[in-house]
């Protein structure tokens, strides 16, 4: 199997995989929040698991652990209290779904555009906003918005910053207030992820009960999945450049190999180059996956898999119904090697081409 499909989810680092163990053990099942001496050991290394994920993020804020990045973006978006919400048109379902909630509950909410690229308008910002949603790097089409930009021109206005692709990968925006992570993005475990929030801004709980990460988030913590967590970011930050430079390669390497058939989609310079969604007329995207089963891609975001509906993100950047459903995301990364992505793109155009001549 050829992996290519990181933005979805990316494979477990195996030292994220060794700091869990001890912690899936019988002498590591204590609960971190037990005042006992086994509980306080489980406490250190859920503590320790907090230093280093803060490591990839701006100083001055706090982080609170939550089940994923779906969580923190509610809990940010919702806790603030906030009114007046824009969010960019191209923002992940588990913020838009949740700003058009708070809008049928008495929020006024703005859709952002995107240009053709996915970058957000910055002139259609409406004056008087509360909080601006805004993510770093798309996870459909890998474009990277002007957060700081945004912040700027937004001074009164909280952003929110869904980070969950970028993380571990590009810096994070100095501009952002709220910020949103997931560990199964930088090949940690899945089922946790956190919140990050920059001193001095007020958010209430979304979950309530023990009230165990500084009496903000409810719910006792693993400290398996932290400290998978913790190891993974850990291995980002001294890995990053090597990381970026393989990633780097890769692009240049699949761009090369894209024949005149075959379209990018989303910005080329304002890109994370680990992602490559495009597009080839005619193309049948579920087709070609399904024929390719020994090659994991996919047709966009694995949450709205099964929709039926096209992706709302390449419908944003101006792609008609047909053209977003001949598009397809191969994602790469630290584990894909440099002959398994040629190898991958050779057999995909190979099963386009024989597509397009049963069309013809």
């Amino acid at each position: 199997m050829i992996y290519l499909d990181y933005q979805a989810t990316t494979p477990l680092a195996p030292e994220a995989r060794e700091a869990m163990l001890p912690w899936l053990s019988p002498e590591g099942s204590a609960n971190p929040h037990s005042p006992h001496a086994p509980g306080r050991a489980a406490k250190a290394a859920v503590e320790l698991a907090r230093e280093q994920v803060g490591a990839l993020l701006p100083a001055g804020g706090q982080i609170y652990f939550t089940s994923g990045a779906t969580e923190a973006a509610n809990w940010a978006l919702r806790g603030t209290g906030a009114r007046r919400i824009s969010v960019a048109a191209t923002e992940h379902a588990a913020v838009l779904d949740t700003a058009l909630w708070m809008g049928a509950n008495g929020a006024d909410v703005t859709v952002l555009p995107v240009d053709g690229g996915g970058i957000v308008d910055t002139g259609s910002l409406p004056k008087g906003t509360d909080l601006i949603a805004v993510m770093l790097v798309n996870n459909e089409i890998g474009t990277i918005q002007p957060v700081d930009t945004v912040a700027a021109l937004a001074p009164d206005a909280l952003i929110f910053c869904d980070a969950v692709q970028g993380y571990g990968r590009v810096a994070i925006p100095e501009g952002a207030d709220l910020v949103a992570i997931s560990a199964h993005k930088i090949h940690g475990p899945k089922g946790i992820g956190a919140l990050w929030v920059r001193d001095g801004v007020t958010i209430e709980p979304l979950l309530h009960g023990g009230g165990q990460e500084g009496g903000l988030r409810s719910g006792t913590l693993s400290p398996a999945l932290c400290a998978g967590f913790g190891a993974a970011a850990a291995v980002a930050a001294s890995c990053l450049e090597a990381d970026q430079a393989h990633v780097e390669r890769l692009w240049e390497a699949a761009r090369s190999l894209l024949g005149a058939d075959w379209t990018v989609n989303g910005s080329i310079d304002a890109r994370y180059p680990g992602n490559l969604n495009i597009r080839r007329e005619g193309l049948d995207a579920a087709r070609l996956i399904s024929e390719l089963r020994d090659i994991a891609f996919s047709a966009g975001s694995a949450c709205a898999s099964g929709s039926g509906r096209p992706s709302h993100v390449l419908k944003a950047i101006g792609l008609s119904t047909a053209e977003a459903r001949s598009s397809i995301r191969i994602g790469f990364g630290r584990y894909t090697t440099e002959t398994e992505l040629p190898d991958a793109l050779d057999r995909i155009a190979a099963a386009a081409d024989a597509q397009g001549r049963v069309a013809a």
